[in-house]
Formats: structure tokens, C-alpha cells, sequence
């Protein structure tokens, strides 16, 4: 899944569960559940593409994520908990990226990447996006509380204030 799928799910789990302890294991955990179902991610066709694409598709994922977690969680879960959850959630495809975008064959980034290439389903545009969306929207609408969260984003833009 993208990374922002990830993040999303993390800092989903993180509004569930306060304790570290379970939480981080748990968002872990939920990375390689979440690449079980088909997706479409930056490194679905990596061999078409440059490095330098996959690198700014992949910094583009990862930055999105931190934004829309942050922007729908910041008013439900701690700042350092959720930035802590969204990396744990993140963090497989932050151990396998030295060997597929950088080339280092060593482990334990190389068992990570064929760990990573073993278990992704993926599946091509735009119904490997809609796979996410469906269903980490899903996760967020029961995670969060819409209508609390809303009306603090909507307090936050200067223009409604």
C-alpha cells in the first residue's frame, strides 16, 4: 500500500490505543496486513520507472501521509504518539527502502525487501487506489469521531473563525 495508506492506518490505530506497548506492535503489524490486499503503490511497474521518479513518487507518499494524518488526528491522539504510530505503521517499507531505492544488498534491508516484494498484491491504476481508499476510508470514519474532528478543522481555518 502507499505509504500514506499506512500512515493513515496507524494514526487510526493510535486514536484506539493509547498504550504504546500494544499500539506500536499492533501498527507494525497491521503493514504487512494492509499489503496483503491488492494496492497500487510507487513501486507497482518499479522497473518502468527512474530513480529518480520512484524516489519523488515515494517522498510525495510519504509527505501526503504525515499531512492528512496529522490534519485528521492532530486534535484526537498526542503529536509525538501519532508521529511515533505513523512511522511503526511505516516502518517495513522504512527497513526494505536502503536495498530497493538505494541498492544496499545487506541485511537486514535485503530480507526485508524480499520479505516486502513476497508479500505485496498489486494491482494497476486507479483500482489499486480505490482499494486503499475504500477501505482505509472505512478505517478512518470508524476510528474517528467526523463530526468533532471536522468542527475543529473547520475552527482552525482562519476564514471560518
Amino acid at each position: 500500500m502507499t505509504a500514506t495508506a499506512h500512515a493513515l492506518i496507524g494514526a487510526s490505530i493510535a486514536a484506539r490505543i493509547s498504550n504504546p506497548y500494544i499500539g506500536i506492535p499492533l501498527a507494525i503489524a497491521s503493514h504487512f496486513i494492509a499489503d496483503l490486499v491488492p494496492h497500487w503503490d510507487a513501486g507497482t511497474n518499479h522497473k518502468k520507472k527512474s530513480a529518480f521518479r520512484l524516489k519523488m513518487e515515494a517522498t510525495a507518499d510519504v509527505l501526503l501521509g504525515f499531512a492528512l494524518a496529522f490534519l485528521i488526528f492532530r486534535t484526537v491522539v498526542n503529536p509525538n504518539y501519532l508521529f511515533i504510530m505513523i512511522i511503526s505503521a511505516q516502518l517495513p517499507d522504512w527497513l526494505e527502502a536502503p536495498s530497493w531505492m538505494f541498492g544496499i544488498k545487506v541485511p537486514p534491508f535485503s530480507w526485508m525487501d524480499y520479505l516486502g516484494h513476497k508479500l505485496q498484491t498489486r494491482m494497476q491504476l486507479p483500482w489499486g487506489l480505490v482499494t486503499q481508499v475504500i477501505i482505509v476510508g472505512l478505517i478512518v470514519v470508524f476510528t474517528v469521531d467526523i463530526v468533532s474532528v471536522s468542527q475543529s478543522l473547520l475552527a482552525s481555518l482562519p476564514f471560518f473563525s
